[in-house]
């Protein structure tokens, strides 16, 4: 059910309402399109300037402006005009026909719903950690961008991820800020009456109440939820208290709040998404909700709901190692959602935890969050080429009997939103070549016009963006200094570290031991000589947290600290605290090298090394994530040889790190023409910033969601809906045969016949009381060096003499491969159905 809060939030009856041309100013604040379109910073700057380069929010900005101020501003016809003109730009964006609208026939696709734990959109709106949120928040930015009808969902917290401080001893200290609601740039979701929208949600034995708020990011909503409400016992209102803090109950009532709630808040608004996207398990309940949606409403059974809503259901995995996804212990799943199972979905307890356990007889499995994903959603999704690899690995075991690469998961490689994250400069030398209009649509000419670009415009630009990066290194490490209560001298000092003209290294991320961010430290005195060589010095920047409980990641912290506070060190290597997207978004434009160093294949994609590729930096990586499918020699330098190992080989590779560095990296950089621009770079940069910016962007990735897995979902969900959801009803007797008769299925005599050009293979089946039509018999052979195995459907030639239910079924493949390579199999098959991922049957004839 829904209420209205007894009173609206206070702080929106201070603000100047009443002042002509407010409202304007208001609605340019609170549309974070800001974010990634620098427009409207001339009127926050006019407000505030140094408040506005303290904070980049214009909503606190405008908060903050007295009424005096703010009258006076909009009595200057030059600013009201000004505003105005932004105001009209803005609302004619919103209406205009985008990319999606252009290529999308009408009503193909009406409401992608996307959940996700964590959104990084801003650093105005705190509710992040990293990666995951990154993702998230380029996702909603590129379909704003490109028209895609996405709407986001996700949950308000109170203090989001900590924040970093380095103590005197170099250790590291977590701070929770509270998010006051009324500084963010966001806004109480109302409904048709103007009453702030509240859910309530009746869970074992008491209830929860959530309110709703809304963020505008371009032409796309972002929903947000939390539990921050006064008729919640204190417990209840720390839900949403911290993003990944807490134990396991705290993480199960958010994703409960995240999936359940978040689904009957769209229901609240009258909105009935087609897609529904996972971006990882956190949002898995969504699947039962929505599933419990449809049975409400047409009054099928939950087995039928799910056949037909699991349709329109996509799940997105991130994760490289089975330990990282959530499971929850049997216990604890009962008391959050037993009575849930058994009052709303009409299932057993059982039946829910079977939906996420590998094993449903085992009663002392864990729920598996992604498990559950899977056996909700019509299609699943790696981030990458190499994570499908990985991902197809982990979920194996659901899909035992068959082949370990058509296990059901494909990939769409992440990509950035390139307008947050290049730079001033970068943003320049773009529209001169390609226009403004550039990362709107399709980006196949973006890469002709770049290589068209001479020496002199690469150089000229990169070297303003390292200078740049250089002085907010110094400005912000000096304010760091100071914060932290060292001498008024070291302070000073700090406002001349590093050289404009020196190579500048960046190395940023959460200091985990996979990622190995420790790894240049392997060898202190070459390290050293390479910083300090006279001729060519290398200066490096470097900025991360470590999970609060992960006391290896903070000891590596502490390693690097006690490093840059060696005097040699000193003047060549800085430590940024507190890495949030501001600090990100200034490394990534500025550096000139980004170093990544994972073990190998535990980075499912990351993402900070393709932000540098539109600001002209190069990366050298390890060969992991989407390094390994980006990766040439003309655009950056590759660590490791492609394979996987284990701790042993970290000090070969750190001996490979440093000979890249000496001999590769730092000599390319400082090999000068007549003119003193660094050709071999340059030429390196050209080919990395024109050849792999485009495809390595939200441009890219968004399109491809939307062909590969947004339009065939939308149909297939709408498909399966209709007549009552009459194709679910058929596919759930389907399966129910498949399972009462799949034991009794077996094979008879197989013959071969061979001559020169082909095999001609003849297999005897019985299928006891399946019809042949619910199955597909065919040859299989592996594939060769990786690549994808042979299947050849086999015909059904003729019913065997004086059997029941027994077939002769014939196929003809080519002799360019022995006969031995090809054995016969049956799978299930049902027109709409998505195999193994519907149906994990299958026998095997050898």
């Amino acid at each position: 059910m829904s209420a209205p809060a007894r009173t609206s939030h206070p702080l929106y009856n201070l603000l100047p309402v009443d002042v002509k041309g407010f409202d304007s100013l208001a609605e340019l604040a609170l549309d974070m399109h800001w974010s990634w379109n620098h427009a409207t910073d001339q009127v926050w700057r006019r407000l505030d300037p140094d408040l506005w380069e303290s904070t980049k929010n214009p909503w606190i900005v405008l908060q903050t402006a007295s009424r005096q101020q703010i009258e006076q501003l909009l009595l200057d016809p030059e600013f009201c005009e000004l505003v105005a003109g932004l105001v009209e730009t803005n609302r004619k964006r919103v209406e205009s026909s985008a990319w999606f609208q252009q290529v999308c026939p009408l009503g193909k696709l009406s409401n992608v719903v996307y959940f996700s734990m964590e959104f990084m959109l801003s650093e105005a709106l705190p509710i992040y950690s990293g990666g995951l949120g990154n993702v998230a928040g380029d996702h909603l930015k590129g379909a704003s961008d490109l028209g895609l009808p996405v709407i986001g969902v996700g949950l308000l917290y109170q203090q989001g991820y900590f924040r970093q401080h380095i103590d005197p001893d170099g250790e590291q200290q977590e701070i929770y800020p509270y998010n006051d609601p009324g500084q963010l740039p966001i806004t109480p979701l109302r409904n048709a009456e103007g009453e702030w929208l509240r859910l309530q949600l009746d869970l074992s034995g008491y209830q929860v109440w959530v309110r709703a708020w809304q963020a505008q990011v371009g032409r796309v909503k972002l929903y947000l939820l939390d539990s921050n409400d006064a008729a919640n016992s204190p417990t209840l209102r720390g839900i949403t208290s911290e993003l990944y803090g807490g134990g396991a109950r705290l993480r199960l009532m958010q994703e409960v709040l995240l999936g359940i709630g978040g689904w009957r808040l769209l229901e609240a608004l009258g909105i009935q998404p087609e897609v529904c996207h996972l971006n990882e398990g956190h949002a898995a309940l969504a699947v039962l909700e929505r599933a419990r949606s449809y049975m409400q409403a047409t009054g099928q059974s939950f087995d039928v709901a799910l056949a037909v809503t699991r349709a329109g259901n996509i799940f997105t995995t991130h994760t490289a190692v089975d330990a990282g996804f959530d499971r929850f212990d049997p216990a604890l799943v009962e008391h959050c959602l037993g009575c849930y199972a058994s009052r709303e979905l009409g299932i057993s307890l059982d039946a829910l935890m079977a939906l996420g356990r590998l094993n449903p007889f085992d009663q002392a499995e864990h729920f598996n969050m992604a498990y559950l994903a899977i056996r909700g959603s019509g299609a699943v999704n790696a981030v990458s080429r190499l994570h499908g690899r990985v991902s197809r690995h982990l979920f194996h075991p659901l899909f035992f009997r068959w082949p370990e690469d058509q296990v059901p998961v494909g990939h769409v490689t992440n990509g950035i939103h390139t307008p947050t994250w290049d730079s001033p400069e970068a943003d320049v030398l773009w529209t001169e070549v390609n226009g403004k209009a550039r990362w709107l649509g399709t980006t196949e000419h973006l890469e002709e016009n770049m290589q068209k670009l001479p020496d002199e415009s690469f150089w000229r630009f990169r070297s303003a963006a390292r200078a740049s990066l250089v002085s907010y290194a110094r400005e912000r490490l000096s304010r760091q200094l100071a914060a932290s209560g060292v001498s008024a001298a070291e302070v000073e000092a700090a406002k001349y570290l590093f050289d404009p003209n020196v190579l500048t290294v960046g190395f940023a991320r959460r200091f985990a031991s996979y990622k190995r961010p420790n790894l240049l430290l392997r060898d202190p005195a070459r390290l050293l000589r390479l910083l300090n060589n006279p001729e060519r010095p290398m200066q490096i920047i470097i900025a991360g947290k470590a999970h609060p409980a992960d006391m290896a990641g903070q000891a590596m912290i502490k390693e690097w600290i006690e490093f840059i506070r060696h005097p040699e060190a000193r003047q060549r290597i800085i430590f940024l605290s507190d890495y949030d997207m501001n600090v990100g978004e200034r490394l990534v434009q500025g550096v000139d090298v980004w170093v990544n160093t994972p073990r190998r294949p535990w980075e499912a994609c990351g993402t900070s090394g393709m932000k540098v590729l539109v600001n002209g930096g190069l990366n050298l990586s390890v060969l992991d994530g989407w390094w390994a499918e980006a990766y040439s020699p003309e655009v950056g330098w590759a660590l490791g040889d492609g394979e996987e190992h284990d701790g042993a080989w970290d000090k070969g590779d750190a001996e490979e790190l440093y000979n890249l560095l000496e001999h590769e990296v730092i000599p390319e950089f400082y090999t000068r023409n007549a003119q003193g621009i660094p050709s071999g770079w340059v030429a390196r940069m050209r080919e990395s910033m024109a050849h792999l910016t485009p495809y390595f962007s939200t441009c890219r990735s968004l399109r491809e969601y939307t062909k590969k897995y947004y339009l065939p979902a939308a149909f297939s969900y709408r498909q399966r809906a209709e007549n009552n959801g009459a194709l679910g009803q058929a596919l759930i007797d389907w399966r129910h045969r498949l399972d009462a008769g799949w034991s009794h299925l077996r094979f008879g005599q197989v013959n071969v016949q061979t001559d020169q050009e082909s095999h001609v293979f003849d297999v005897q089946v019985y299928l006891d009381d399946l019809h042949p039509d619910d199955v597909r018999v065919e040859l299989y052979a592996n594939g060769f060096a990786g690549g994808a195995p042979e299947q050849e459907e086999m015909g059904m030639v003729s019913a065997l003499v004086g059997t029941a239910n027994g077939y002769a079924y014939r196929a003809k493949v080519s002799a360019s491969r022995p006969a031995s390579d090809y054995t016969a199999r049956i799978a299930p098959r049902l027109e709409g159905a998505s195999i193994p991922l519907e149906a994990g049957h299958i026998l095997w004839q050898r």
